[in-house]
């Protein structure tokens, strides 16, 4: 599109001391003529184009106007490439990666050892661990399934080990903690839900569409941290456990008794990821309070005790 190479043009001279028009023409797949076109097009935009002749000619920007009219620092280019990349290691997508070459394209190339120093000094590792690809396909399909609008059926296997068969109106998709998940609204459950994509047994993509509702996963999330009922617990850690418990839990919510040990005293919601988080500290942990959380604790270390008798 014109207006995609007038703007990639103006960044790649705000960031280059001068650029050809046969290198543009290249870089475009258009004739020399067309580029002239377009500089003159930038001119009449109020973007001041100088043109130079000679063996060192081609067209730069007036010093003072890039001064004052930078869109892109190379250290900002640099810190969004990095943050393109990361991200696109989760996903393997077409454009993505396609703003990533163009980004790369626009820097020049004596600063190319620059940018990948300053691209080393902080990473952000999206990559969950192990063998990643069929995920990564899934999360391709689906992410065209919503930008389709297509109606998607699932068989989905919850966390009690069901498996049930969904119709579902797919709506984001979301990278949390490692793990993909889909924000759909579910036609059986006639609500909205998130379902983790590794527990999608089987699907097919229907040949209806559906017309993408108003609510967004931010809104629906807010909503259910207002309903979500909060426990506030309290915890004895060992000593030992020190650096997990800073790990784990907010400096604030962490005292010191005479014995050493930790106390710990935060509000959590209680549901079934508050059970592993307690049994990852092993016999490093009690749980004082509340009684009916420390009774169900009891109850599955009794039962996990028999498996063992």
């Amino acid at each position: 599109m014109k207006i995609e190479r007038l703007l990639t043009i103006i960044v790649m001279l705000l960031n280059r001391n001068r650029i050809t028009a046969n290198e543009l023409a290249e870089k475009f797949e258009v004739s020399v003529r067309t580029i002239y076109r377009d500089i003159e097009t930038i001119n009449l935009a109020g973007i001041p184009i100088i043109s130079h002749s000679g063996n060192n000619g081609g067209f730069s920007i007036y010093e003072s106007y890039k001064l004052n009219h930078q869109v892109l620092t190379l250290n900002n280019l640099s810190s969004l490439l990095s943050v393109l990349k990361d991200i696109n290691s989760t996903v393997d997508d077409i454009d993505l990666e396609s703003s990533i070459e163009k980004l790369q394209n626009i820097i020049p190339k004596n600063k190319l050892d620059y940018l990948n120093q300053h691209m080393e000094q902080i990473i952000i590792d999206l990559h969950p661990f192990g063998d990643t690809s069929d995920q990564k396909s899934l999360v391709r399909t689906f992410r065209k399934a919503i930008t389709q609008n297509g109606l998607l059926t699932i068989d989905y296997r919850n966390y009690d080990n069901i498996v049930s068969k969904r119709q579902i109106e797919p709506m984001s998709l979301i990278f949390k903690n490692y793990t993909w998940y889909l924000f759909a609204y579910c036609r059986l459950r006639e609500d909205f839900r998130t379902f983790r994509i590794s527990r999608i047994t089987d699907f097919y993509i229907e040949n209806k569409l559906f017309e993408r509702r108003k609510k967004s996963y931010r809104e629906i999330m807010a909503l259910l941290n207002e309903q979500t009922t909060m426990t506030t617990i309290v915890l004895k850690v060992s000593p030992v456990m020190k650096s997990r418990v800073e790990d784990v839990f907010r400096k604030e919510d962490v005292s010191v008794l005479e014995t050493g040990e930790l106390l710990v005293n935060a509000t959590f919601p209680e549901k079934e990821w508050l059970y592993s988080l307690i049994f990852s500290f092993g016999e490093h942990i009690e749980v004082l309070a509340p009684k009916e959380l420390r009774q169900k604790i009891a109850s599955k270390l009794s039962m996990m005790t028999k498996k063992y008798s």
